[in-house]
């Protein structure tokens, strides 16, 4: 590992931990406008961040080390992904590490953590929201596959850093099987942070909450992390996102300086993508939690038929 690269590496880890909450404060802001409201400030995440790390942390006598190490673990995993998805560059000391199975098991962990640790206290709240995000889990994950496997036929490799390289120095090319994944990622997406139609993310309402019922016991630092983490999770969807169906922008090199030049480039995409987000959740209704099944199948559908069409269509 050269020095150049640990830098780039540094660089795209510590740019993702400072524009994570960014990018949610700007989706928060765009969904109130559209709604009509007053919006919060673009940098009250950070603000939430700073005063839960400023508050000590109350934690239920019966907790057990499970609970305690959570939050940290979560956060870590997340972090990994954002350092090992393609988000600067391709060519990074860390993304060989970027398989997509080894991707979505780093999903996985995080999942099994967090619902551990709602499930520690013994709280109904914990327990119901334990079951229900590894129903989500359970089904959204196998979409997420298959969404990357049907890019992964385009390049004959699982390798993300590989699959976006030769997506964004081929010659342009219009691929219905990366049309038809582009959507069946969008809903896994929607579903694995917490939006709606599957889960609002400002409610506290126990009947329908998923996220919000995994962290009602926790405060002060741990709760930082895990708000951290959830920021970190959207931004590493939505770079994956952007990496797999808008690759162009994305340096193939590890020096700073190349990396440095593909930051706006980053900025503008995922200000897009944020306004579409908010979008998305205006114009439609939190849907009953027995039909997130439904879509979550649906979108699992759609990544096979992307991958049959790539198969049979070659295209």
């Amino acid at each position: 590992m050269t020095f150049s690269g640990l830098v780039s590496q540094l660089l795209e880890i510590v740019l993702a931990l400072a524009f994570a909450p960014l990018l949610t404060g700007w989706v928060n802001q765009w969904r109130a406008w559209l709604q009509n409201r007053s919006a919060p400030g673009l940098l009250q995440p950070y603000r939430l961040l700073h005063k839960l790390f400023n508050k000590d942390s109350v934690v239920a006598e019966t907790a057990s080390p499970i609970f305690r190490i959570a939050p940290y673990i979560v956060f870590a995993c997340m972090a990994l992904v954002c350092g090992i998805a393609p988000t600067l560059s391709t060519d990074l000391p860390l993304a060989p590490a970027a398989d997509a199975i080894a991707l979505v098991g780093l999903f996985a962990l995080a999942r099994v953590f967090i619902s551990l640790a709602a499930m520690d206290i013994g709280t109904s709240f914990g327990t119901l929201g334990a079951r229900r995000e590894m129903l989500v889990g359970f089904l959204a994950e196998p979409a997420l596959l298959m969404v990357l496997f049907s890019a992964s036929l385009i390049t004959q490799s699982t390798s993300l850093a590989n699959i976006v390289e030769s997506l964004a120095h081929a010659p342009f090319a219009i691929y219905p099987s990366l049309a038809v994944a582009g959507v069946a990622f969008t809903f896994v997406s929607l579903a694995e942070n917490a939006r709606i139609p599957v889960d609002n993310p400002a409610t506290h309402l126990e009947l329908t909450m998923i996220h919000e019922a995994l962290i009602l016991e926790y405060s002060g630092r741990h709760l930082a992390l895990i708000e951290w983490a959830a920021s970190l999770k959207l931004f590493a969807y939505s770079c994956i996102g952007l990496a797999l169906f808008f690759p162009w922008g994305i340096a193939n090199a590890d020096t700073p300086l190349v990396m440095i030049l593909a930051v706006p480039v980053l900025v503008a995409k995922l200000a897009v993508g944020g306004m579409l987000l908010a979008l998305i959740e205006t114009i439609n209704a939190k849907m009953r939690l027995f039909r997130v099944p439904e879509f979550l199948a649906t979108a699992f559908l759609l990544a096979v038929i992307a991958l049959l069409v790539h198969v049979l269509l070659g295209a």
